[in-house]
């Protein structure tokens, strides 16, 4: 079984302008992914943004859960949280996971649109359960990834629909389903 990781992207992220921007990190999706990623035991969950003061925010959030009063509060949020790391690029995100592993990781990205690169779950699902190279699934915030890095990853995952012609699902509600349709249960073979 392939290890599973996971990176909430902040730049380079495309505005409703489509001008590429860092987004803001968020104390929900700090929190909310690190629930589900601990849920599907997703290895680390890499918050990825270049900027010190956000990274300063990350710290600060993690650190009352792990380490201050938080810890003593609430023991299973901190143990959620501790997988839970800031990397200021996907490169570097790719970089650690190679020193974890000793190989790189595929990539695989989600997006509400499709490329020709776009794969299934049920695709990404076998890669989870019969391979050996460790995959990294990024989210995007804001409007999406820039172009040029989307083009640069092994795999995108096909886009969630819903029984409407609306999509755009929040962040924290895309990893949820997609990590449990990727690593959850086979609920349809019982």
């Amino acid at each position: 079984m392939a290890n599973l990781y996971l990176g909430l992207v902040h730049y380079p992220i495309y505005n409703k302008n489509m001008q590429v921007i860092a987004t803001a990190v968020t104390n929900f999706d700090i929190h909310d992914i690190s629930r589900t990623a601990r849920t599907y035991d997703v290895k680390k969950y890499f918050l990825i943004h270049p900027l010190q003061v956000q990274a300063e925010i990350i710290n600060k959030i993690t650190d009352y859960w792990q380490n201050g009063y938080g810890k003593t509060y609430n023991p299973d949020r901190g143990n959620a949280l501790e997988r839970v790391t800031h990397t200021t690029s996907i490169a570097a995100a790719i970089q650690a996971i190679t020193l974890l592993e000793g190989q790189a990781p595929a990539t695989i990205t989600t997006d509400a649109r499709t490329y020709p690169n776009t794969v299934t779950y049920g695709f990404v699902r076998d890669l989870l359960q019969t391979g050996d190279k460790p995959i990294l699934l990024l989210f995007g915030t804001g409007y999406g990834m820039e172009q040029e890095t989307m083009n640069g990853f092994d795999y995108v995952l096909e886009p969630i629909y819903g029984p409407s012609d609306y999509n755009h699902l929040c962040v924290r509600s895309a990893a949820a389903i997609i990590l449990d349709r990727l690593a959850g249960e086979a609920w349809w073979q019982k």
